[in-house]
């Protein structure tokens, strides 16, 4: 091991420490330290600087969570990556399974009796014209007849996301519908 990385291992520990401890300063010194580099780590894995962004701040959040169980401060460098990396890897899990179930609900045929089928196809046209996370909160929902729990399992949001979700799509439809 160089004698630079011994020194930046050293100081780390000592952030890692301080920071423990209640250390203001050296948790904010941490972070100006690490940052950058956890954004860019970031960035490789989703190629987004938006999402980079949303993954490095959850990843200090739970950074800052579970500073007290990390047991060697040495180590702080691995580990912060390691928590960004999973949090990217949601991001993708997330992103790909929303993006299968885009794909099924706008495969779905849809479903309508033979004296509906205006009605229906307006319908159909109106939902898929929703944006893609409001449209499958709907289709889950009132097409597929899943509780909010199990569209929140279903679309990897809170319940409350999906009510709001709900409530945002419905007023589009009812404006969509009724010719607003």
């Amino acid at each position: 091991m160089s004698e630079g990385r011994d020194k930046a291992q050293a100081l780390d520990a000592y952030l890692v420490a301080g920071a423990r401890g209640g250390d203001a300063k050296a948790f904010a010194l941490l972070v100006r330290r690490w940052d950058g580099r956890l954004r860019a780590h970031a960035w490789r894995l989703l190629r987004d600087e938006e999402q980079a962004r949303d993954a490095v701040q959850d990843g200090w959040a739970e950074i800052v969570r579970g500073l007290r169980r990390l047991q060697d401060e040495r180590a702080f460098a691995a580990w912060a990556y390691r928590i960004v990396s999973r949090r990217c890897a949601r991001t993708i899990g997330a992103a790909q399974a929303r993006r299968r179930l885009e794909a099924a609900v706008a495969a779905a045929p849809a479903p309508a009796a033979p004296e509906a089928a205006p009605d229906a196809e307006r319908l159909r046209r109106a939902i898929a014209a929703l944006p893609p996370e409001q449209g499958a909160a709907v289709a889950l929902f009132h097409l597929e007849d899943m509780t909010v729990a199990e569209v929140a399992v279903a679309l990897d949001v809170p319940a409350g996301t999906v009510k709001t979700r709900l409530m945002h799509a419905r007023r589009k439809l009812r404006a969509a519908l009724e010719g607003e």
